[in-house]
């Protein structure tokens, strides 16, 4: 016979299950079975059968309900377990095998010394145990006021964990199962609701992730009076900014049931939180960073199977303005020597670039012909700054990272200062985290893995990487076309410029959601045009709105348009903002080349000429299609027909902002440069190339 704890109170004899009805007796052997194996004082039992103004009389009635406990223990056959008197109270003695809660805190315990897979299974298995309501048949007011919420508290800690496996194997969507309904049993559990967040967030649920948020942050501060746990209000910020929570990595909480010496909380303790263990960890691959950070070697994912993934290499800081192309890089942390790459999920609300994708795709996957080891498959994508770049390439290396079975990393060839990094030092860096195979001289890794060379700045920086590294592929991204690059080995290239409409309306939908965009149809592509069809931009005026359910759709569109650049940022992350990455951009050219992309863009004549520019700037025609080559490779000047040059609208904009604030300047385009003083005009390099 076995008794059942773990819900209505019962009796089984693995066939058939009594449920015991609500009784005084009933209360009696809860009370009993609660402290198996330990003595329960009569005082105590009196207050839980009959309550804590329990009657004179309550003593000999409680000699009463252990006899007819004694007689139904005889009808089915269990005296062995016999209520027990001993001095001051009884016991009834238990064993895993003959009560269910014994049974639970076994697995529990089995699963804490088991791996995690075995973990999972043996947690799942306590949890089945739990069946309906916890002693919903048992009249104690008392057991349910200290008892109940005890036992409940051993569950939520197994459940817990249960969810942090299931998130930490990416299984996202089975974890939602449990979380919808945990959530609304416990509101106010922040832990709880921060994990069904990061599950939303994984699977592409953004605004029903933020929902979630909203839901838990009124319920706080409704019943409570306070706000959310720090943990949840970065994970709130990290949706709203569209970042890659990244690979997520956690500590293995044991669940073992430590409340039999802690005491009991109604609503059930978060209990402590290591902040590296959040899902907004350093050790997290896309998650904000420090512009101070040192920049170093990404490792971005394996794609292997959904095995338990590991701290990445060394993490990366986003190193240029296009950081906000991609979300923005983890802060680096301490990790030690060379550990498996972390999977990484696709970048979230990636849309469009489908011509792009398939290409990308089919490059990367076919075969070299004829056995060709000595010449990597390499893509250029280049474009204006927070056009795009590297989201695309990190989608394209989460869909093709099952083909390069020793990862793909990340190599960031820009500074944060906006400094180039030399290519030795990056092919130290890759020397220490790729294998090389044997015979392999210094130098010459013979991995076959992605690198995704990002924010290229000159071709020296990737000759020597795509040299050394030839049994792999690369996707470098850079604001410059690199021309040089290719024309020295080969690639294909890939300009990104502006959204269509219908792509931008599809970014919009997957970031604020169908139920916004289908509340105002009419509204969604005068949004995005105000926003100039710029994915960065498009994502910033997302998240606004999504910040700011009541606002409607048409009027920020209509508040946009009287400032497009100067309203296009983020106050709580300056990085999100659409006119520092353009100043950083200009900061980027040599001062002459920048004051002509100023006045260029800031004139009213569109498109340009070659003799159009000539008059703007006052220079011979020679020397200004020299600049508007410059400035189109730099990816501040696009081309139509041919001789026909368009600048961005947003571009436009910001440079009619700059041109006001320098207003009475005097020009150096006023006369004709002096030699030097296009440095990249007369085939000298820059200093920083140097």
């Amino acid at each position: 016979m076995r008794f059942h704890l773990l819900g209505p109170l019962s009796v089984t004899d693995g066939r058939d299950i009594v449920m015991l009805p609500p009784s005084k007796p009933t209360a009696l052997l809860a009370a009993l079975l609660i402290r198996p194996g330990s003595i329960v004082s009569t005082d105590r039992l009196r207050d839980i059968v009959w309550g804590e103004e329990h009657p004179t009389t309550a003593k000999t009635a409680l000699q009463s309900c252990v006899l007819r406990l004694r007689r139904l223990f005889a009808k089915y056959g269990i005296e062995h377990q016999a209520v027990v008197a001993v001095a001051g109270g009884y016991r009834i003695d238990a064993d895993a095998e003959t009560l269910d809660l014994l049974h639970f805190r076994r697995l529990v315990e089995r699963a804490a010394a088991a791996g995690n897979d075995s973990e999972l299974y043996t947690l799942r298995s306590a949890l089945a145990l739990w069946q309906g309501g916890l002693l919903s048949n048992v009249p104690s007011d008392l057991l349910h006021r200290d008892e109940v919420p005890r036992l409940a508290e051993e569950r939520l800690r197994v459940l817990e964990r249960v969810c942090d496996i299931e998130l930490e194997h990416g299984r996202c969507r089975e974890a939602l199962v449990d979380l919808w309904e945990v959530t609304r049993v416990y509101p106010a559990h922040e832990r709880f609701a921060e994990q069904l967040i990061e599950a939303l967030y994984r699977t592409g649920r953004q605004t029903e992730a933020l929902a979630e948020y909203r839901r838990i942050k009124g319920h706080l501060r409704e019943r409570l009076g306070v706000d959310p746990r720090a943990e949840l209000r970065r994970l709130e910020l990290a949706i709203l900014r569209g970042e890659d929570l990244g690979g997520v990595e956690v500590t293995r909480r044991r669940a073992a049931p430590t409340e039999r010496t802690a005491a009991p909380q109604a609503q059930g303790p978060q209990g402590p939180q290591d902040p590296q263990n959040s899902p907004l960890s350093p050790t997290s691959l896309l998650s904000p960073t420090s512009p101070t950070s040192p920049t170093s070697l990404t490792s971005l994912t394996s794609l292997t199977s959904q095995a338990s993934p590991a701290p990445p290499v060394s993490p990366a800081p986003p190193t240029s303005p296009d950081s906000a192309d991609r979300g923005s890089l983890a802060a680096p942390v301490p990790s030690p020597p060379p550990l498996p790459p972390a999977p990484i999920p696709s970048v979230p609300g990636f849309t469009g670039r489908e011509h792009e994708v398939d290409s990308l795709v089919r490059l990367l996957t076919s075969e070299r012909p004829g056995g060709d080891t000595e010449r990597a498959p390499f893509a250029v994508l280049s474009g204006a700054p927070g056009i795009g770049k590297t989201a695309l390439a990190l989608h394209v290396a989460h869909l093709v990272g099952r083909h390069f079975p020793d990862g793909c990393l990340l190599v960031p060839l820009t500074r944060p200062d906006g400094s180039p990094r030399p290519a030795e030092e990056a092919a130290d860096e890759l020397r220490s985290a790729l294998p090389a195979g044997p015979g392999t001289g210094r130098g010459r890794g013979r991995s076959r893995s992605l690198l995704v060379l990002d924010d290229v700045v000159h071709p020296d920086q990737v000759r020597p990487l795509l040299t050394a590294y030839a049994c792999g592929a690369a996707i470098v991204t850079s604001r410059m076309g690199l021309a040089a690059l290719v024309a020295t080995h080969g690639g294909t290239v890939h300009r990104l410029g502006s959204l269509d409409p219908e792509q931008s309306q599809a970014l919009l939908t997957a970031v604020l959601g169908r139920e916004r965009i289908a509340a105002e149809p009419t509204a969604t592509l005068p949004l995005a045009a105000a926003c100039g069809h710029h994915p960065l931009a498009l994502r910033i005026a997302a998240a606004r709105l999504l910040t700011r359910p009541r606002l409607r759709l048409a009027d920020y569109a209509d508040w946009l348009r009287h400032d497009p650049v100067g309203r296009l940022s983020l106050a709580d992350d300056p990085r999100m903002s659409v006119p520092q990455r353009l100043d950083e951009a200009v900061k980027r050219l040599p001062p002459p080349l920048a004051e002509a992309h100023l006045r260029l863009a800031a004139s009213p004549h569109h498109p340009l000429t070659t003799s159009g520019a000539a008059r703007l700037l006052g220079l011979p025609e020679d020397t200004a299609e020299q600049v508007m080559e410059r400035l189109l490779d730099a990816g501040l000047l696009e081309e139509g027909q041919p001789g026909a040059f368009w600048t961005h609208d947003l571009l436009r904009a910001h440079a009619r902002r700059a041109a006001g604030s320098s207003a009475g300047h005097a020009p150096a385009l006023l006369r004709p440069p002096r030699h030097g003083e296009f440095p990249q005009l007369d085939g000298t390099r820059p200093a920083a190339l140097r």
